[in-house]
Order: C-alpha cells, then sequence, then structure tokens
C-alpha cells in the first residue's frame, strides 16, 4: 500500500524545473507582434498623411489618403453626459477642415496595428492638440484597405473625451 502512495504522489508531483513557472498572461488583442517594420510603416503612412491634413487644416489634402465611400466617426459624451456619435462621409469631413489661426496636431504614439493580407486595423491612444494644448483625446481606430499595392484609410473611429488625457 505504501508503495501505491508513493508511487501516485511520485506522478502528482511537478518535475524539476516546471515547478517554479509562472503561468504567462494571454496576449491582449491588438498587442501581438506587430508585422515586419516596413509593413507596418505602409499601414501608417496614409494615417500620418491624414494628420498632416488635419494640421495644415487642408481638407482636399486628406482625401488621397482615404477611400471615398468610408466615414469618420466620433463617439463621445456631452456635457449634460448622454452619449452622442457624429458620423460624417470623407467629403464631409474635408469640409470642415478650413484654414484657421489655431495650430492643430493629433499624436497617436504607440498604435498596435494588425495586417491580414488587403485589410488592416491600427489602433491606439491619441491626443488631440490646439495651439499646443490638449483639447481632447481617446482611442482611434482606423481600418484600412489596400488596393495596388497603397494603403488607402476606409473609416475611421474614435473616442472624445475632454478630461483625464494626458499632458492635462
Amino acid at each position: 500500500m505504501k508503495l501505491v502512495v508513493a508511487a501516485a504522489l511520485a506522478v502528482l508531483a511537478p518535475l524539476p524545473g516546471l515547478a517554479q513557472t509562472t503561468p504567462v498572461a494571454p496576449i491582449v488583442k491588438g498587442t501581438a507582434l506587430p508585422p515586419p517594420a516596413s509593413e507596418e510603416a505602409a499601414v501608417m503612412a496614409p494615417i500620418t498623411g491624414l494628420f498632416a491634413a488635419i494640421a495644415k487644416r487642408d481638407g482636399q489634402a486628406a482625401l488621397p489618403f482615404v477611400r471615398a465611400e468610408g466615414r469618420a466617426t466620433a463617439a463621445g459624451t456631452r456635457p449634460d453626459g448622454t452619449a452622442v456619435v457624429n458620423g460624417r462621409s470623407w467629403a464631409d469631413f474635408a469640409a470642415t477642415l478650413k484654414p484657421g489661426a489655431e495650430r492643430f496636431e493629433e499624436r497617436m504614439p504607440s498604435p498596435a496595428i494588425e495586417v491580414d493580407g488587403d485589410i488592416a486595423m491600427a489602433w491606439g491612444d491619441y491626443v488631440f492638440l490646439i495651439d499646443g494644448k490638449v483639447a481632447h483625446c481617446g482611442v482611434n481606430h482606423f481600418d484600412l484597405v489596400r488596393e495596388n499595392g497603397t494603403w488607402k484609410i476606409l473609416n475611421v473611429t474614435w473616442s472624445r473625451r475632454t478630461t483625464g488625457c494626458p499632458g492635462q
């Protein structure tokens, strides 16, 4: 009987070297290893171009980076706490970018990028500055398609909040 108990305990005991292994938490969606640097840069190129057009406040400069049938959609909360979602066609979005005295800048420092064939997604925190001061922040979600070797933004959706932003 003692031999049977000893054998059972030996089977159930952890193997040397494995007893100290710490379980690894699953990878959070969107944080997997990025595609090769050239692919990641190619996906980010139209996003960077869109940000440059916003900084120049030039809607026509934004249009080469997007597919006309796509949309730009913001989801946020009004001061009274009610949720609001505003979506625009790219043509309508471009029309909102008009020359003005204020200097616009959008930063999206660490996007997660996922690519599968000719579709891609870029997702990440952003901060939007006017004249160097934080105006709002949130998360950008871009979905892109590749046509004839060139990435274009189909849609962008972003959350928008005015409190709790970095640099406030």
